[in-house]
Order: C-alpha cells, then sequence, then structure tokens
C-alpha cells in the first residue's frame, strides 16, 4: 500500500526522499533546504554594514549552533559522509547522464593553461562604461546646441556667469566620463594581453610542427637514400646478367638522335632567337622536374629570410668554387688548400675527397649526381658521385655492429678513411688547354671551359673529347673588322693584370655566354663558333654572369651589377656597390651578391629592395669581424656562401 501511494502521487521522488531520506541516511531536502537558508542568511549578514550585522550575526549563529547540537542531525551527517562516490552515482545519476558529463568534462592539465584575466573589471562593467560614454556625448552634444542657441537669441547681450547648479552637473559628468575612460582602457590594455598570450601560443604550436616537419624532411631523406641504394643494386644486377641488354645503349642512341635533330634545326635558325629561347627552361619548370625527380625539402621556406641554418668549417683556407644540387642535398666545395670535398648538408658532414687534380680547382658545377672541376692545372675532371654513395652506407652500416662508444669511434675512423679517396667517383679528365681553368658549364652532354690561355673549348662529354677550340682574341677582332662589335677595348682603362680573362661562362643549347677581362659581354653561336652579339656597359672584368629566357645578369670588378634584356640586346637595370663583384647567382625571386663584404648582398626582384644576409649582420664591431664573402650560390630560397677563412654557411634566403 505504501509503495502503491508514492507512484500515484504526482511527486512521487519528492515523497521517496522526504519519507526515506537522501540515500537512506535520514536527510531529507526541506532539512537541507532550511539548513542552506540559515547558511545564505548569515552570509548576507556578514557582508552587509558592520553597525546592522551584530544582532542578527548572534541570532544565525546561535540558531546553526543548536541545530548542529542535535543528535539526529549528527547521526544523518555521519551517515552521509560514510556513503561511497559509487553509491552517489548510481542513486541519483542516470547512465545517460554520466555519460554526458564525462564527454563535457576537462582535464585538469587544459584547465591549468587558462590564462588569467588581467582585466579588472568585468565584461558587463566594460559594455556599461561604452554606452554611458556614448550618452555622455549625446548628452554634451545637446547641451552645446542650446547653448549656441541661446547665445544666437541674446543678440549681442551682455554673458552672464553660467549658474553654479550646472558648472556642478558638468563637474560630475566630466568626472564621470573620466572613470568610463579608464574602464575602457583597462580593457583595452587586458585585450591587448590576450592577443599577446594568443601569439605566444601560436608560435610554440608553430615551433612544434617545424620540429615536427624536420623530423619528418630526416625520414624521408634516410628513405631516400635507401631507394636510391636498392636501385644501384638493381642497375648492378641488371649489368652483370648477360642475356639482358644495357639499358645504357639505347638511351645514349636517342640522345645522340636527338642531338642531332636539335642541331639540325638548330642551324636553321638564328643565334639566341625565339627557337632558342623556346628551348630555354624557365625556373618554374625546372623546378616541377626537380620535384619529379625526387622529394624536395620545404623546412627552410618557413623560416625568416635570412635565418642560418648550418655552419661548417669546410676548408682550412679560402673557399674558391662551390655548388649543391638542392636544399639539404649535396654540396661541393673547393679552396686553395688545393682540397676538393664533398658534404652532405642535412647533416653538415664531409662524405669524401674528390682527389686526381695536381693544384686548386678554381670552379666547379654538380648536376645530376655528375661534378665537373677546372683546376689552375689546365684539366677538367668529370665525377659521377652516384658511384660512392653505396660504399660509404656499407661502412656507415658495419660500424653500427659494434658498442655505443666503439662504434662512434669506428664510424668516424670508417669515414676519415673512406673520405680520404673516391677513386670510384672518377670517370675521366679532359685535357686539352695550356693554362689554368678559370670556368666552366656544362648542360646535358655539351660541356665549354674557359682558360686563361684566352681560349673557349666546347667537349662532348658522351665521347670525352673537345669537339671546338674558340679564340677569344681572334673571334673579337673578327667582330671589329665586321663592325658588329666595337674595338678590343680596354676603353680608356687598362683591365687588371689579375683577373681571369674568362671570367664566367654559362652555356645552353647552341648559345654561349662569355664575360672576359676586357668587360665585355659576348654572345656566341657554337654552330658557327663566331660571336653574335656584344653587351658593352661594364668598365671592368667581368667575374659571374648567369641568364634565363629573358634576362641576363652580369657582375663585374666595376662594383656593378647589370641586367641586360636578351630580346632588346640593352641594360634592363643596374645598380651598384661599394667593392668589386666576386660571385653572384639569382633564382625566381632574389639575386644574391658576393661583393668584398661579410654579409651577401640580397636584392628583391619584386620589390626592388636590397638586403644584407650573412654572419657579418649585426656583428659587434667590438668583436672578431666574419671573413669576407667569396662565393655564393641560391636555389629555390636556400643560400649557401664561402669565406676566404675556408667557412661554408647555408641561410634562408
Amino acid at each position: 500500500m505504501d509503495k502503491h501511494r508514492r507512484d500515484e502521487s504526482p511527486s512521487g521522488l519528492s515523497d521517496i526522499v522526504e519519507q526515506d531520506g537522501l540515500l537512506g541516511t535520514g536527510i531529507t531536502s526541506r532539512h537541507i533546504e532550511a539548513f542552506g537558508r540559515k547558511v545564505t542568511s548569515t552570509a548576507g549578514h556578514l557582508m552587509g554594514p558592520a553597525d546592522a550585522s551584530n544582532g542578527h550575526y548572534h541570532h544565525a549563529m546561535a540558531d546553526i549552533q543548536r541545530e548542529l547540537r542535535r543528535p539526529n542531525t549528527q547521526r544523518k551527517v555521519f551517515s552521509l559522509t560514510q556513503t561511497t562516490p559509487t553509491d552517489l552515482v548510481r542513486s541519483k545519476l542516470s547512465t545517460t547522464e554520466i555519460q554526458s558529463r564525462a564527454i563535457s568534462s576537462l582535464p585538469d592539465d587544459l584547465l591549468a593553461n587558462i590564462p588569467d584575466d588581467s582585466s579588472s573589471y568585468s565584461l558587463f562593467q566594460g559594455f556599461q562604461a561604452s554606452q554611458d560614454d556614448v550618452e555622455f556625448r549625446r548628452a554634451h552634444r545637446r547641451r552645446s546646441s542650446k547653448g549656441k542657441k541661446l547665445l544666437k537669441d541674446k543678440d549681442g547681450a551682455d554673458d552672464e556667469p553660467p549658474a553654479p547648479a550646472n558648472l556642478k552637473k558638468e563637474r560630475d559628468l566630466l568626472s564621470r566620463r573620466m572613470e568610463l575612460m579608464g574602464v575602457r582602457k583597462n580593457m583595452c590594455s587586458s585585450e591587448i594581453h590576450d592577443i599577446d598570450n594568443k601569439i605566444a601560443n601560436l608560435h610554440n604550436m608553430r615551433k612544434i610542427v617545424l620540429d615536427r616537419l624536420a623530423g619528418l624532411e630526416m625520414e624521408e631523406a634516410e628513405l631516400e637514400h635507401e631507394l636510391t641504394e636498392v636501385e644501384n643494386k638493381l642497375e648492378d644486377i641488371e649489368e652483370e646478367t648477360p642475356d639482358v641488354p644495357p639499358a645504357a645503349t639505347p638511351k645514349s642512341s636517342d640522345a645522340n638522335d636527338d642531338s642531332i635533330v636539335s642541331e639540325d634545326s638548330a642551324m636553321d635558325a638564328s643565334f639566341m632567337s625565339e627557337s632558342i629561347y623556346q628551348k630555354l627552361p624557365s625556373p618554374k619548370s625546372v623546378k616541377q622536374r626537380s620535384i619529379r625527380k625526387r622529394s624536395m625539402p620545404v623546412l627552410h621556406e618557413h623560416f625568416a629570410p635570412g635565418s642560418e641554418i648550418k655552419e661548417m668549417q669546410a676548408h682550412s683556407d679560402i673557399v674558391t668554387a662551390l655548388d649543391f644540387d638542392y636544399p639539404f642535398g649535396t654540396m661541393i666545395s673547393a679552396a686553395l688548400d688545393d682540397t676538393v670535398r664533398v658534404w652532405d648538408l642535412n647533416v653538415g658532414r664531409c662524405m669524401g675527397f674528390l682527389e686526381g687534380h695536381n693544384a686548386s680547382v678554381r670552379c666547379l658545377q654538380l648536376e645530376n649526381n655528375i661534378v665537373a672541376t677546372g683546376s689552375m692545372d689546365a684539366s677538367v675532371k668529370i665525377w659521377d658521385l652516384s658511384r660512392a654513395r653505396s660504399t660509404t652506407t656499407r661502412d656507415n652500416r658495419l660500424t653500427r655492429r659494434d658498442d655505443d662508444d666503439e662504434s662512434v669511434q669506428a664510424d668516424d675512423a670508417s669515414v676519415a678513411s673512406h673520405s680520404t679517396t673516391l677513386e670510384d667517383c672518377f670517370a675521366y679528365s679532359l685535357d686539352a688547354h695550356v693554362d689554368e681553368i678559370t670556368a666552366l658549364h656544362f648542360k646535358g652532354d655539351t660541356l665549354v671551359s674557359g682558360s686563361a690561355d684566352k681560349t673557349l673549348r666546347q667537349w662532348d662529354l658522351v665521347k670525352g673529347r673537345c669537339v671546338q677550340t674558340l679564340d677569344v682574341l681572334w673571334a673579337a677582332a673578327q667582330a671589329s673588322t665586321l663592325g658588329s662589335e666595337s674595338t678590343w677595348r680596354p676603353s680608356g682603362r687598362t683591365p687588371d693584370a689579375s683577373a681571369d680573362f674568362v671570367g664566367a661562362i654559362q652555356c645552353f643549347d647552341a648559345a654561349l655566354a662569355c664575360g672576359t677581362a676586357d668587360g665585355m659581354v659576348r654572345l656566341w653561336d657554337l654552330r658557327s663558333g663566331q660571336v653574335h652579339r656584344s653587351l658593352v656597359g661594364h668598365t671592368g672584368p667581368v667575374t659571374c654572369l648567369q641568364f634565363d629566357d629573358m634576362h641576363l645578369v652580369t657582375g663585374s670588378q666595376d662594383r656593378s651589377i647589370r641586367i641586360w634584356d636578351l630580346r632588346m640586346g640593352s641594360i634592363y637595370d643596374a645598380y651598384a656597390y661599394d667593392h668589386p663583384i666576386t660571385s653572384m647567382m639569382f633564382d625566381t625571386k632574389r639575386i644574391v651578391t658576393a661583393a668584398g663584404e661579410n654579409v651577401v648582398k640580397v636584392y628583391d626582384k619584386g620589390d626592388g629592395r636590397h638586403w644584407d644576409c650573412g654572419a657579418g649582420v649585426g656583428a659587434d664591431e667590438t668583436g672578431p669581424s666574419p671573413a669576407l664573402v667569396e662565393r655564393v650560390r641560391l636555389k629555390d630560397g636556400f643560400l649557401v656562401e664561402g669565406r676566404r677563412d675556408g667557412i661554408v654557411a647555408a641561410w634562408t634566403c
């Protein structure tokens, strides 16, 4: 009967709580509500005025003390404290409510990272301050308009002083507005602090993601290295199998056929004509081809321009030449210490030496694992780096089998022993010049070298022999006789005898650009061996040049960089520096220059801005100054510079 009566009641749950007590402890909701009202009233009196809280405080404390002294209340409280949390949850919360609370709950570590509110005012107070300020401005405008109207109505009468009541009201309004200004200033200040906290958190998140990206690129480099090893093993197996024809035979024949076709088609067009311009790869197409060939690192693109990536003590003397294939890839460096070193830019470690020259290397180029080096011993040597990579990895694997300390020492020893010579990398030597090689450039199967013997030689890299010799003095005399070039200048001044006669060259297809010590930039046609055009403008020896499908950029000892329009044959732009130019290179966005300073001079093509990059930026004048930069190379925003003290450093640009 009792249970049936409870179910029929419209407030059955209240009756259950009322009769059985909370959780079987005997405490009902009415007891809790009464106790809560007493605590609330006590707190209210304690927070009220001091003069009115004395009597209420004593009465309230007496009521609470009397309530707590009752044995029934004490038993109920003690039984409630003995109830376990599991019983509390099971008796009062349903499964759905437990799940919703679990989903909406926040861990303590998230709650601990909530920034403290630096504002001493609430959001409502800030809103009220803004609204009151708007109302104040409206009232002020109304009073001003009324005052102007009264002045017009008086029509020249004597001004009467304002009433004290109006002045007091004006003072109160201004004081109130000052208070509101303080509130609004505090709100703005707290908002700035919040923005600073958000920016700091975003910087931390960016650093975490950058570290993650660096780890991914390291793993990517290892996977690419393993893939290269597997491909090399497959090629070795295919070469050892007699039934399978060599894969290089059809490729070489196709290459020869292509060269014949291109030569025939090139003979029908004039030098540097539209047909050759169309063949010139734009920087965008070159980048796409390199991406398809190998994975390109992107970590350096997310650093601020001018950030140092790595610095290495590469040589013990002046760096004379350097080149690298792609960011964080392989670098070749040469110096006056008569060494040519191969570097892994990803870890900043020397992988080995290219030994074979009898003197220092003055110029070099790296392209698709093929290295061409020109030396003061009048020879050009060709190297194939793909032959040595697997040998290095096998030695490193053997050292990792030892103990930890011993493996590190053995690894260093293996690298040192292997890096003394890379004999397997040497392909062949090109020996025809009679004086030191000062400039070289190869594209495909054609290599052109310039020497102090005042000649240019064109080489066939497939056959390994010289196919054409160009005498610069004779060609200049012929062009002068035909009137297509001014007389062999020094144009009123004698060139520096210490300067390289052939300072820089670059070739593509049948087009060759050559800068010489007389300050001339000559454009050659390799099909006829004649100078097609001469660019006059520099007053000192040309030391570096580079062209694309539209412009030719040249650097000279006359302390200037000139940008030429190849289509018009005229100067497109020029800018000067304080010292002679020793090295220069450009990409789609920037031109980097080594101009006799301890920084690299950078020129942004887009906005025309000049800025410095390198160790000399912000260097302390009291301390030791970094050495002068001699050589620079730039690819895809990745800058490598070599200095007079043998240090090579990589930067974002």
